[in-house]
């Protein structure tokens, strides 16, 4: 793959992850949403690691950046899912009484 169709497939991955987070309602549709922008940022980043300075380090730090991301959206669906369970709360709009 050349250095431009990744940078192509990087931002259809943030458009279609920013189009999904500002016109979605649901807590979860938002933070998949938010989980492609971040796609979309690691690929970027591991395509100018690749064909500006091609050498190991870069691997990992996008090895550690998807862990990162693997265990943020693992604890955003745990409050998800503990709001969820304590006020039946799923949508933005419904979390509104959560501030304090």
């Amino acid at each position: 793959m050349t250095f431009e169709l990744l940078l192509v497939l990087a931002a259809g991955l943030f458009s279609i992850g920013l189009f999904g987070a500002l016109s979605q309602q649901s807590i979860v549709m938002i933070m998949m949403g938010i989980e492609l922008m971040i796609g979309g940022i690691i690929v970027v980043a591991a395509d100018f690691w690749h064909f500006l300075a091609p050498t190991g380090s870069g691997q990992v730090v996008i090895v550690a950046a998807v862990v990162a991301m693997a265990v943020e959206m693992a604890m955003g669906f745990a409050v998800t899912t503990a709001i969820y369970r304590v006020r039946q709360v799923d949508m933005t709009d419904m979390a509104e009484d959560l501030k304090g």
